[in-house]
């Protein structure tokens, strides 16, 4: 079976003219029925606005270069898409330059001016068409006929959909059923839902709960099989090689295999004014620290999950008994909580958090099992600020002191059905010296466009702001601005999708438009 790109093409384009989610699914649907056994996970990845082959080095300045005409009829095949694609990842070394740019000429040659278009924003991941991964899951489940529990379960599995969706589409719930956690393969971690309190959130979740440290970190999962041993960042990436004393200690615990879901933080060697966290000198570093390379030493992981041990998966027990596991293979590098607290015990805890230098606490049900990949309400975190991961769409070169600095940047929150990120505001504050010369070298080189004035940018850098609140606006298209917003930090761990959806935003409106929130009494913040 032999499938056009144009049919791609067509396809991207009828998902990016509905808003109807419904749409959506049926045009993803039908062209995934027609994709041959190999054609199905690139024509996924490709819909999700990712190359299977990861970054290849195809930005706008390279494809600036690209200058060759346009076939006049579509005759380019996936497949030879594909191979082109994996040729060019390839591509290293003396004569690596001149070898891609030819690649580049002949597929561009090769593509109508139609698909030139999609090329060149699915190379330079400015692809959005409406079709985020939840739709086109939704989409592989009904292109499959299998049950979306099941497309889900098994993409958390296997850490992509594309895997996922040839296993579903070629081989139906057989395969789907055969996924099965992997020592050594990443799996999505499991995620948290923004609390209004710490009471609220022990209100719901009641007494059989677990509180314990949100740490400022770097989330991390330590894989061990024997002697060998992975570490993966939150967006499954291999560190492995950049984290040596990550890698001796999890050859160090007292197990065959295992599998933990926790955080690597960076430690000052300075006495803390405030305290401490139990058994640790100094206070907690930035997140930005905690992400660079760790071969220094300062790096300190403490750990709040186990999903394996000894070739026990434990995803499906509920927290406790994995609690009871971390505690016997991982005792001496456990999260700092408590276990079923009372209500002062929990104020005790989030308040030496604080005082520590951490960002808050998080509650968690006891009884709920582990879902990789899911935001629900059985994990519930806690922080003194509202908090939002944004999209940056655009910065302004500044002035005075700033002159020569990509400074202003233009805030956009994800938009829930797929399309490009929604302009929410804008700001120059809490932006150090090192940040602004960051700042400057990152976005002039990802630059879409500059006028002199504003670099416009791909939706590929995600900043964590902290804000008083949001307020109805009539300047943004979203109905909302952020009020008195600050950068705290940039999530190297995060894409666009990742993002806070304008949702998330407009859910941060005062109550009462008449009588705006106190944001110190809600204790609310965006997904982490």
């Amino acid at each position: 079976m032999t499938t056009l790109l144009a049919d791609v093409v067509a396809t991207s384009a009828e998902v990016g003219a509905t808003r109807s989610r419904k749409s959506k699914i049926e045009s993803l649907a039908a062209l995934l029925r027609r994709l041959g056994p190999d054609e199905v996970a690139p024509t996924v990845a490709w819909l999700s606005g990712e190359l299977l082959q990861g970054r290849i080095g195809t930005g706008w300045r390279t494809l600036a270069g690209v200058t060759t005409g346009a076939a006049e009829e579509p005759g380019l095949t996936v497949a030879e898409l594909d191979a082109t694609l994996g040729e060019l990842a390839a591509a290293s070394g003396a004569g690596s330059v001149k070898r891609r740019a030819d690649l580049l000429s002949g597929l561009f040659g090769a593509a109508t001016p139609d698909e030139q278009r999609f090329l060149r924003r699915l190379l330079t991941g400015e692809l959005r068409h409406g079709a985020l991964e939840g739709v086109l899951t939704d989409a592989v489940a009904k292109a499959a006929g299998v049950p979306i529990a099941q497309v889900r379960r098994a993409t958390m599995l296997a850490g992509d959909l594309p895997t996922t969706a040839r296993a579903a589409i070629i081989d139906g719930t057989g395969a789907l059923e055969a996924f099965r956690l992997q020592v050594g393969r990443g799996l999505k971690p499991m995620l948290a839902s923004p609390a209004d309190s710490l009471e609220a959130a022990l209100d719901e979740l009641g007494e059989q709960v677990s509180v314990e440290y949100k740490l400022d970190g770097a989330r991390i999962q330590l894989h061990r099989d024997g002697d060998a041993v992975w570490v993966f960042t939150r967006s499954l990436r291999d560190i492995t090689d950049s984290v040596p004393e990550l890698v001796e200690l999890g050859r160090s615990l007292p197990c065959r295999s295992v599998v933990l879901d926790g955080e690597s933080l960076a430690w000052s060697d300075s006495a803390p004014e405030g305290g401490s966290e139990p058994g640790e000198v100094g206070r907690p570093r930035s997140f930005q620290e905690s992400m660079s390379n760790a071969s220094t030493g300062a790096h300190k992981p403490r750990f709040f999950d186990c999903l394996h041990l000894d070739g026990v998966d434990l995803l499906d027990a509920p927290l406790r008994e994995r609690l009871t596991a971390l505690g016997r293979v991982a005792e001496a590098h456990l999260m700092p909580g408590v276990i079923a607290p009372g209500g002062a015990a929990a104020v005790n805890l989030l308040a030496a958090a604080l005082d520590a230098g951490h960002e808050g606490v998080m509650v968690k049900s006891l009884d709920a099992p582990y879902m990789a990949g899911r935001r629900g309400k059985a994990w519930q975190k806690v922080k003194p600020a509202y908090t939002l991961d944004l999209v940056v769409l655009a910065a302004e070169w500044g002035y005075g002191r700033r002159t020569g600095k990509l400074s202003n940047i233009h805030l956009g929150a994800r938009d829930p059905d797929g399309g490009p990120p929604i302009m929410v505001g804008k700001t120059f504050k809490g932006m150090t010296d090192a940040l602004l010369a960051w700042q400057t070298d990152q976005f002039s080189a990802h630059a879409l466009a500059d006028d002199g004035r504003v670099a416009h940018l791909p939706p590929e850098f995600v900043v964590e702001i902290e804000l008083d609140g949001v307020q109805v606006s009539r300047r943004y298209p979203g109905g909302v601005a952020l009020r008195f917003a600050r950068v705290q930090r940039y999530r190297d761990d995060k894409t666009a999708a990742d993002a806070d959806t304008i949702d998330a935003v407009r859910a941060l409106l005062p109550r009462n438009p008449d009588q705006p929130r106190n944001p110190a009494a809600d204790h609310t913040e965006g997904p982490a």
